[in-house]
């Protein structure tokens, strides 16, 4: 599922958090790719941790947001947090605490992700709902 921010969000988003550079800088990436948050993701991951090669029709960024679906959907600390910045969508320390905390709990599962990733991430999460994203990253049932 892909989602994209219209500037007219990225803009507001830039206002929430002003003085905190990675996510200046995702949000920079997701401008320049017209607000695709998978091209903007992919390309910060090249940039911070190399190229990766992958088995065609594995896209990096769904396999991302599989991985970190265990965490995220199960963790309430996390989709607590996702509640309080909806019910105060303009505050910059809950914005800046969702994008802290999945740094942690990324790297508490051995995956590399940067704070300018972590705001893509907490951007598609915040943009499609967590609820909709546990429910499409679900793995099929066998």
């Amino acid at each position: 599922m892909d989602a994209q921010l219209a500037l007219t969000e990225i803009n507001a988003i830039r206002e929430i958090v002003p003085d905190y550079t990675p996510a200046q800088q995702a949000l920079d990436e997701i401008e320049k790719h017209n607000g695709n948050m998978a091209t903007a993701f992919s390309d910060l991951w090249v940039e911070k941790n190399g190229a990766l090669a992958l088995p065609e029709k594995k896209s990096l960024w769904q396999t991302t947001l599989k991985v970190l679906r265990n965490e995220l959907c199960g963790d309430e600390g996390f989709r607590g947090q996702i509640k309080e910045y909806t019910k105060n969508p303009g505050s910059s320390p809950l914005l800046t605490g969702l994008i802290v905390s999945l740094v942690g709990i990324a790297g508490a599962n051995g995956l590399p992700i940067d704070p300018a990733i972590a705001t893509v991430i907490v951007l598609y999460i915040l943009k499609i709902g967590l609820n909709i994203f546990c429910e499409y990253t679900e793995p099929p049932e066998s």
